[in-house]
């Protein structure tokens, strides 16, 4: 890891760089211990929101929209953390990497991927809670899962188009011991590194964070000054909770990834890095990972919605024997339902005859 990579392996490893790194010894005890903490809990708790979904949508066959751009933004958060291992194993190495050049490319290239997709889906969320918000009714019929799905495809497609200098250049370097190391070898890293550096800076962080700031400042503008029909209060209490979870979110977004980008584009003008600010930058990566993490928490603490669906994905379902009209055989058809305390009140009783497993005794 060096001053020119993405994140983990920062997008912007240059040769140099990464000798200076491999030559100088960080502390390779506390860094990956921080990394490994962050991985263990973003990895875990982005698989809890992932199963809920998935669980929630299993029973109820139904997706909100929200439900779609949390899934995905947990997605990519689980992507990009996944690329942590191999970052730890970097930092105990000293720089060098073991893992081959078609791993080294598809690692760095998940790990910026993941990046951008989250930062684009965070986008979008906030955009879908300004039409949520501000033309509840005049949008209704644009906020549909469908939308929602080709929106994240567009995400992902968008960004897979935008790491293609990740694809291009990302390869193996000797290093002095005989080693290798993985980085990002530009064809002119003088000239081409301050380019990507801002290219990155006003992609991946700059333009999505202005799109943000605007919108959430028209839908307090819109909250302020709004004289049209309210929808149901119900909805407008819903609304107000979803959106207070998307301004948490894009906050710790910011909060998280602000002193990473800060320090990329001050080390621009940083000829010889000191130690202090080498450190400074691996605590700033460990934030950009952080905020994988954080996400999944936010989640659970102000989303009642959120902990209703994990307590029913979670709560074993049990299973009710009944027993049908015998067949024309003779024999019983002893049949076996989920527990359902609504389904007598919901199906008829042809219906409910008709979704339980049938496990035939045969009565002779």
């Amino acid at each position: 890891m060096d001053f020119t990579s993405n994140s983990s392996f920062s997008l912007f490893n240059s040769p140099e760089s990464l000798q200076k790194e491999h030559e100088q010894q960080y502390d390779n005890v506390l860094m990956p211990s921080i990394f490994g903490v962050i991985c263990f809990f973003g990895i875990f708790g982005n698989s809890v929101v992932i199963y809920t979904i998935v669980k929630k949508t299993k029973l109820c066959a139904q997706q909100t929209v929200p439900d779609i751009f949390i899934f995905s933004l947990s997605m990519a958060d689980l992507l990009f953390l996944l690329g942590m291992p191999f970052l730890i194993h970097q930092l105990v190495g000293n720089g060098s990497w073991c893992f081959g050049a078609t791993m080294c490319t598809v690692i760095t290239a998940l790990d910026s991927n993941s990046q951008i997709v989250s930062t684009y889906i965070l986008t979008v969320m906030t955009l879908d809670r300004y039409l949520a918000t501000v033309h509840p009714i005049r949008f209704k019929h644009v906020r549909t899962p469908c939308v929602a799905r080709v929106a994240v495809a567009l995400v992902w497609s968008f960004s897979l188009l935008s790491i293609t200098p990740v694809w291009m250049y990302t390869g193996l370097m000797p290093l002095k011991d005989g080693s290798v190391g993985c980085a990002l070898l530009l064809p002119n890293p003088a000239t081409d590194t301050y380019w990507f550096t801002l290219y990155q800076f006003f992609l991946a962080f700059a333009l999505p964070w202005v799109v943000i700031c605007w919108v959430f400042f028209k839908i307090l503008q819109n909250m302020s000054a709004t004289v049209a029909p309210l929808p149901p209060c119900s909805l407008r209490v819903r609304t107000k909770k979803v959106t207070r979870m998307a301004v948490a979110i894009c906050l710790a977004f910011f909060s998280c990834w602000a002193p990473y980008y800060i320090l990329q584009l001050a080390h621009l003008g940083v000829q010889r890095p000191t130690f202090a600010f080498m450190y400074a930058y691996n605590i700033a990566i460990s934030l950009g990972y952080a905020n994988s993490c954080i996400n999944p928490f936010i989640y659970i603490v102000l989303s009642e919605t959120f902990k209703r669906k994990f307590i029913v994905a979670i709560r074993p379902t049990h299973k009710v024997f009944r027993v049908a009209p015998a067949l024309p055989d003779g024999s019983m058809s002893l049949k076996m339902a989920p527990d359902n305390t609504h389904s007598s009140h919901l199906q008829s009783p042809r219906e409910l005859l008709h979704n339980m497993l049938p496990v035939t005794v045969a009565v002779h």
